[in-house]
Parts: structure tokens; C-alpha cells; sequence
């Protein structure tokens, strides 16, 4: 295992409940405002507030448990239930997902096969952690890599699927023309696989530029080195960004040929209206 000392290394200022209150206090507002002018976002603002207090509490009251177990089972477990709640995230964020089983299946499958890949290659590869599967890098490096990876499929097939909605009539031409089910629906793939890559892009122009990310802000914060913190964080972006865009392109590829059935007819039909 690689490990890194940091003698300028500061204690870390501890938060209080106040603080928090206050910072909620911040979201509340925001809900108000929205709820004055109608914007139809406060009852969402709200829930998701209420879902990150929750969610995260939870996790840092049970995270001493978690490291502690170094089971490859039980890292297994973990993974599996952070991997099917991304899942119903992905599909929940698309206005005409696929209908049954098949809508759940495509982002989940995409997220475990990207992800799973791309954390499996740093733990073994570049951590090094002894196991590779130990929770204190496993856990949190799949969870970033899950959450980016999210975002960008579900933003990926939305667009997929409602650029079908909205050109059927002239997909349906390039067949007529004579043009395969792939060349008819490939420039929609690309304009899907570009708005799906285009958040990760943004934050590696604008990271120790305009934004400071998260991981580094975390590590500084706590009271580690610097400049070990930025190179953890390019590393991460790195993977973010491998572990993103293969996933769109797995789910791009799996959805596009769902639109199309086996005689090269568009089935908007498997799609929810």
C-alpha cells in the first residue's frame, strides 16, 4: 500500500449542528424563492435536501462499521445496493425511459460494467491497496465513479429517447431512403453521447481554475498535504472521465438498437409516453 505523511498537516475545524442549520437554511430560502415565483422547484429542492441530511448521516454513522469489514462479500453487498440505487436514479431522470424491466437494465448494466471496470483497474493498478478490495479506498472511489457515471447516462439516454420522440418522422424517412437503423439514428447518438460527457468535460477545464473539486476540498480541509491532494483528484477525474464515457457509449449502443426491431423499424412504442 502506498502511504504518504504530511508533518504540516493542521487539525481539522469540527462543524456543529448550528452550522448545519444555518447552511440548510440557505436551501430553504432558495425553496421559498422558488415557491413565490412558481417555478415549480421547491417541493424538489426540499426532498432532496431532506434525502442528503438523511442519507449522508446515516453513512457517517455506520462508515467505522463499513471500513471495518474487509470481507470481500461484504464489499460485494455494498456494491451491489449503491449499483441498483444509481440504477433507479438513471431511470427515474428520463422523461420516456424503456418500459419494464429493459429501462432499469440498460443504465444499471452500463454503470456496472464501466464503473466496475474502471475501479477494479485503479484499486489494483494505481492504489494498490492491500487487498484491492479494501472499503476504505473501494467503497468511496465506486461511489464517485457511480454518481458521475450516473449523471451521464441518465442525461445520455433522456437525450436519446426524447430526440427519437421528437425526429421519428425523420428517422423514418432515412429508412425509407435506404439507410441501415445505425445511420439513421447516429446522429442522435452523437448529439445523446455529447450532452451526457459535457458536466465532466466542463469540470476538467474549469477544476484549479474556477472550481476547486470536491475530493481535494475534502483532503485540504482535513488537513492534508496539498499537493497530494491535487494529484488524487487528477487521478479521480481521470477515472471520472473514463468511466463516464464508456458508459454512455454501453448504454447509447444497447438503447439505440432497442429503438429498432429486427426487420429495421422504429419502435417508439417499447418507449413510456
Amino acid at each position: 500500500m502506498k502511504l504518504q505523511s504530511y508533518e504540516g498537516a493542521k487539525m481539522m475545524i469540527t462543524l456543529n449542528h448550528w452550522d448545519l442549520i444555518f447552511s440548510a437554511g440557505l436551501v430553504f430560502l432558495l425553496a421559498a424563492v422558488s415557491l413565490a415565483l412558481k417555478l415549480g422547484l421547491a417541493s424538489r429542492l426540499m426532498v432532496g435536501a431532506f434525502r442528503t441530511t438523511l442519507q449522508l448521516g446515516l453513512l457517517g454513522f455506520s462508515v467505522k462499521f463499513i471500513f471495518a469489514q474487509e470481507g470481500f462479500g461484504w464489499i460485494v453487498l455494498i456494491s451491489s445496493v449503491m449499483l441498483l440505487a444509481a440504477g433507479r436514479e438513471v431511470l427515474a431522470r428520463q422523461k420516456r425511459p424503456f418500459k419494464g424491466p429493459l429501462g432499469y437494465a440498460l443504465g444499471t448494466g452500463s454503470m456496472m460494467i464501466s464503473s466496475f471496470f474502471v475501479a477494479l483497474f485503479a484499486l489494483y493498478f494505481l492504489i494498490e491497496a492491500k487487498p484491492w478490495y479494501q472499503p476504505q479506498y473501494a467503497i468511496p472511489l465506486l461511489g464517485i465513479l457511480l454518481g458521475n457515471t450516473m449523471n451521464g447516462i441518465s442525461l445520455g439516454l433522456d437525450r436519446l429517447t426524447s430526440l427519437s420522440w421528437e425526429k421519428r418522422f425523420e428517422i423514418e424517412g432515412r429508412l425509407l431512403l435506404g439507410q441501415s437503423a445505425k445511420q439513421s439514428i447516429l446522429l442522435i447518438k452523437q448529439e445523446a453521447f455529447r450532452i451526457g460527457l459535457t458536466p465532466i468535460v466542463n469540470t476538467m477545464a474549469a477544476a484549479g481554475l474556477v472550481s476547486l473539486p470536491g475530493l481535494m476540498t475534502g483532503q485540504i480541509l482535513a488537513g492534508g498535504e496539498p499537493f497530494e491532494a491535487a494529484k488524487y483528484q487528477i487521478m479521480i477525474i481521470f477515472l471520472i472521465v473514463a468511466g463516464t464515457g464508456f458508459g454512455i457509449l454501453f448504454a447509447l449502443q444497447l438503447a439505440s438498437a432497442k429503438l429498432f426491431d429486427e426487420r429495421m423499424r422504429l419502435r417508439l412504442d417499447r418507449l413510456k409516453t
